[in-house]
């Protein structure tokens, strides 16, 4: 049922035309982009609806929970990594492939992302993601309301931490639905697996990182963006959907694509640190200066430390306990001052540079090309 339904979903879904425009960039992802995280959406809400009714026959309860794990998936979010996956694919098997054919396999991806984002929630104690309740706060509340017995926001953690285990099992099923040949599956499955492997380092170092800040630098703050971001957002989603289509994984190809994800997913983490101080909560979903409240040891807030006065350290040193407000916005003046928020922005369009170089000469579709390069820009000047 659930292999018709996602199947179904995946062959309504045809490459579009990019549409005449006089800017290429734009058109070329007006056209593309729309489809793709149509499809996408399609493909989530036919295998998610199979998933959930299967578990509901376990138990009423059962259904509920599984019900809140499809929310977490299907509520809202851009769909970066199928993107970036489905230009890495396109790029090697040029504008006529079928995307029905792979769709589920870059759907999947959605699934690993909600199950880092639960997680990553629970770590950090977050109260809010995509503007709504966290699912540990989320699933707290309703403990309260039912009146059970038990702490509840012990119980909101535990369900959390079951939610994202489940959306990683789910991601595993779905990516199963693609047609491709079977030899192929295991060079995509290894990709993948690479791809959750790097996430959890990335995951375990920003762990420590909030735990060992004293210790903490900016190169280390960039080797967490670079296992905990690039690898999952942009460069792993790459190399994953050149090993869709087919691609010599000892070819220029790769090692363009190699260079490319790891400059973009450096810049999108760097401007994630920008928006974590200065983004605005109704576009990012997330109170302004979270970072600063937890003091999290982002390239932003580590090159602050290394650029301060005496003074400015000071003040830098309450990053982590200041609470209100007030309190934050002061502090996030002093990071500015310190001319680190203006640095990380120079180093964000290096890295966009450099994304553009590896480009340049890639063996790829050229409409993946054009893609790939709006794209650079689109992931790392995004306000949310």
């Amino acid at each position: 049922m659930a292999n018709d339904a996602v199947a179904g979903n995946a062959l309504r879904v045809a490459p579009a035309q990019p549409e005449a425009t006089d800017d290429p960039v734009r058109g070329v992802l007006a056209a593309f982009t729309k489809d793709l995280v149509r499809g996408v959406d399609d493909t989530l809400t036919a295998f998610l609806a199979a998933e959930v009714d299967s578990l509901t026959e376990i138990d009423a309860a059962m259904g509920g929970f599984a019900a809140t794990a499809r929310d977490c998936v299907l509520a809202g979010g851009k769909r970066v990594r199928p993107t970036f996956a489905y230009w890495g694919w396109r790029g090697v098997v040029g504008g006529d492939a079928p995307l029905g054919t792979v769709l589920p396999a870059l759907s999947a991806l959605e699934l690993l992302h909600a199950f880092a984002l639960v997680h990553d929630d629970v770590m950090d104690a977050s109260d809010t993601r995509r503007g709504r309740p966290t699912a540990h706060r989320a699933a707290a509340a309703r403990h309260r309301a039912a009146g059970h017995t038990g702490d509840p926001d012990r119980y909101g953690e535990a369900v959390a931490v079951l939610i994202g285990d489940l959306c990683m099992v789910w991601a595993d099923r779905l990516m199963a639905h693609a047609t491709v040949p079977a030899d192929r599956l295991l060079d995509v499955r290894r990709c993948y697996d690479q791809m959750r492997v790097e996430t959890v380092a990335g995951q375990f170092l920003d762990v420590l990182g909030e735990n060992d800040a004293a210790s903490w630098s900016v190169d280390r703050a960039l080797r967490v963006a670079r296992y905990k971001t690039a690898s999952y957002t942009v460069q792993r989603p790459l190399l994953f959907g050149a090993c869709l289509g087919g691609a010599d994984a000892d070819g220029p190809l790769i090692a363009a694509y190699t260079r490319y994800g790891l400059a973009v997913g450096e810049a999108f983490q760097l401007r994630d640190d920008l928006l974590g101080v200065y983004g605005d909560p109704a576009a990012t979903g997330k109170p302004a200066g979270d970072d600063l409240r937890t003091g999290k040891p982002t390239a932003l807030l580590m090159l602050a430390r290394q650029l301060a006065d005496p003074a400015q350290r000071r003040a830098l040193d309450r990053a982590g306990t200041v609470t209100g407000d007030h309190e934050v916005s002061r502090l996030a003046d002093v990071v500015r001052d310190t001319g680190a928020a203006a640095g990380v922005e120079r180093m964000i369009a290096e890295r966009v540079t450099e994304a553009l170089a590896a480009l340049d000469t890639a063996p790829i579709d050229e409409t993946a090309r054009t893609a790939l390069t709006g794209l650079a820009t689109a992931a790392t000047a995004r306000r949310s």
